[in-house]
């Protein structure tokens, strides 16, 4: 499926869908993410409406939202439906799927993408849940935190493939490692994937503009985000340090020098 060079063919030809489309189209591909809740149980809306952080998101240049729907971040069917109802934005759902029915589910409420964690899902299921997405039309969103967990993903080239800098065994309660996404970048490249992206524990400027000279075409930014003082200082920061179209100026391998 994929075409002979993922970096100058049209992005909808490049696999990842509508999702992977809007990510590698823009100047600063971070995923916005609504999370009611931290690891740890802290309320990260501070009594924000939904409407107002997807309206300050859009204003932001968000290419896409991520919405967490799984109970232990506080998250419900109705965060999604409140959500696709105030945006047009593709819509990437974080939850535990393991069933048709599930992603059926979120498709009809406007999911463009889903999550599936490589960590938890044996290969046969991992398998199984990757061709129900796509007959859904639904992106792939495959997380892996290994070398071992990424040779598990078929059809690489028709999904967003994310290294979590979490453990999602310990509910993402950790630190978090970026160094992990540093360290698997190549090999993530190497699938196929029309869209690397690197995801949890992002919290600096400086940590998102590394991640993009390391070659990253997707970063997925949620506790970070919602607890930054000054969203508009934060992402000034980073174009500063990562001006748009950096990715169409040096292409990723070059810019390895530069991260920060």
């Amino acid at each position: 499926m994929p075409s002979p060079s993922a970096d100058s063919a049209p992005a909808e030809l490049t696999g990842g869908g509508r999702f992977g489309a809007a990510l590698r189209t823009a100047d600063i591909p971070v995923i916005m993410e609504l999370k009611r809740n931290s690891a740890h149980g802290a309320d990260l809306f501070a009594g924000r409406p939904v409407g107002e952080l997807v309206a300050r998101y859009t204003e932001l240049g968000a290419p896409a939202l991520s919405v967490v729907t799984g109970s232990w971040f506080g998250g419900t069917p109705e965060l999604l439906e409140e959500v696709a109802e105030a945006t047009e934005l593709p819509l990437l759902v974080k939850d535990f799927f393991t069933k048709e029915k599930q992603i059926a589910a979120v498709a009809a409420a406007g999911a463009s993408a889903v999550l599936l964690t490589a960590t938890v899902l044996p290969r046969t299921v991992l398998r199984r849940l990757i061709g129900i997405c796509l007959e859904y039309d639904v992106t792939p969103f495959v997380e892996i935190t290994s070398e071992a967990e990424l040779a598990t993903v078929e059809q690489a080239q028709d999904c967003v493939i994310a290294v979590n800098n979490k453990d999602i065994r310990q509910r993402e309660r950790d630190t978090g490692d970026l160094g992990r996404s540093h360290r698997l970048i190549d090999r993530v490249r190497a699938t196929g994937t029309a869209v690397p992206v690197s995801a949890s524990a992002i919290e600096t400027p400086g940590d998102a503009a590394g991640l993009l000279s390391a070659g990253y075409r997707g970063l997925l930014i949620g506790t970070g985000l919602l607890r930054a003082a000054d969203l508009d200082a934060w992402f000034g920061e980073l174009r500063a340090l990562w001006p748009p179209g950096a990715h169409d100026a040096t292409g990723a391998d070059s810019r390895k020098e530069r991260t920060p």
